[in-house]
């Protein structure tokens, strides 16, 4: 073999060897970054959900979440309402909006669920309102707005579980509603339901932030 003709070989072969390192550091890179900004999601769901910023407020919105099958509210239901009956019992506000439709093989809506463990706990029928037409917390946020613009409240106090508080409050300030969060206690959860949810929360963030990016609209997607 001539001698330009290996050295181009030889050549040749250095570049393919120093491209693909470049990817591969490129990739490892990128997995290091990743890793940290998962790392940092962690700790400000951790963060926010253990801080309770619960103050007077024109309204105290409550989070829907799933029923059971026999159309009793689900554990994160029932520890959200019955939280918002507390914070109403304290006298933080004077009203009180349950969100949440009808979900899949259901006859009756997570408000309406809502509403009745509130009432159970001794909250008055006649300051409760429901939404019943949101599929997502991105609709909860846009639907209890609607309710409140027209009742001319102009701030809510937002409950939720401690580990959807983040995702939440993040759609809350994008819809432009003022609110003040004021999460069920982290204790109230069981730590296979926490652990299980938290990571999924991770996900729906990082689903958040890629539709915000791509300015996607409201959908009713919600991992």
């Amino acid at each position: 073999m001539p001698l330009m003709m290996k050295l181009r070989q030889i050549t040749n072969q250095f570049l393919a060897l120093l491209t693909w390192r470049r990817v591969l550091m490129v990739i490892a890179i990128s997995g290091f970054v990743w890793v940290g900004v998962i790392v940092v999601l962690a700790m400000r769901i951790e963060q926010v959900g253990q801080t309770d910023e619960a103050q007077a407020a024109d309204v105290i919105i409550v989070l829907g979440s799933g029923l059971r099958r026999d159309g009793r509210p689900g554990d994160a239901l029932y520890r959200r309402s019955l939280w918002a009956s507390r914070l109403y019992e304290q006298g933080y506000a004077e009203q009180i909006i349950c969100t949440g439709g009808i979900g899949q093989g259901q006859r009756r809506s997570e408000a309406s669920a809502c509403r009745e463990v509130l009432l159970n706990n001794g909250v008055p029928a006649d300051v409760i309102t429901l939404e019943e037409q949101s599929a997502s917390t991105e609709e909860n946020a846009l639907y209890a707005h609607e309710i409140m613009r027209s009742a001319g409240w102009t701030d809510a106090l937002l409950v939720t579980d401690s580990f959807h508080m983040l995702r939440a409050s993040w759609i809350f300030e994008d819809e432009g509603i003022t609110h003040y969060r004021s999460p069920a206690p982290r204790e109230w959860v069981r730590d296979y339901f926490y652990n299980r949810h938290f990571t999924r929360e991770i996900v729906a963030l990082h689903w958040q932030a890629f539709k915000e990016t791509l300015n996607l609209p409201v959908t009713r997607v919600e991992l």
